[in-house]
């Protein structure tokens, strides 16, 4: 098991663990961007969404509500951005799926989505439709 996040699932790397079920494990960002920023990974290896069991996918997103649940009593934040970098040139650091819970605060510096990249297309709507419903 060379996977950083299968060791911090598995407890064989220690991490700050805010929350945990059969399905995942939910830790502090060890490089955070703000006080809170979680990451939440299946205790089952999966590269990336599409790499995720059907079956977890349920419970991995109740359990990115929980969790951001239990940052917004503790913390207070006045809003989350929630993501994931799926693959390296999104910015995947560790081949695990991972989502970031990010507590937003005022005056944080902090952009939306809409901020991560800017390169829109060139095809229509209906054209980009089409290529998806034909592939």
């Amino acid at each position: 098991m060379d996977c950083l996040f299968c060791k911090i699932a598995a407890k064989k790397i220690s991490s700050e663990i805010i929350y945990e079920d059969e399905w995942v494990t939910a830790f502090l960002d060890v490089n955070p961007l703000t006080e809170g920023h979680t990451l939440i990974v299946p205790k089952k290896h999966a590269e990336n969404i599409l790499d995720l069991d059907d079956n977890a996918i349920g419970p991995v997103f109740a359990a990115v509500k929980k969790v951001t649940a239990m940052l917004e009593k503790s913390l207070h934040p006045r809003g989350f951005t929630i993501g994931i970098n799926h693959g390296k040139i999104s910015g995947q650091s560790i081949d695990h799926l991972h989502i970031h819970v990010i507590p937003r605060y005022t005056s944080d510096g902090g952009g939306s989505l809409h901020s991560v990249v800017h390169f829109p297309p060139t095809a229509s709507l209906k054209e980009t439709k089409n290529k998806i419903l034909n592939a």
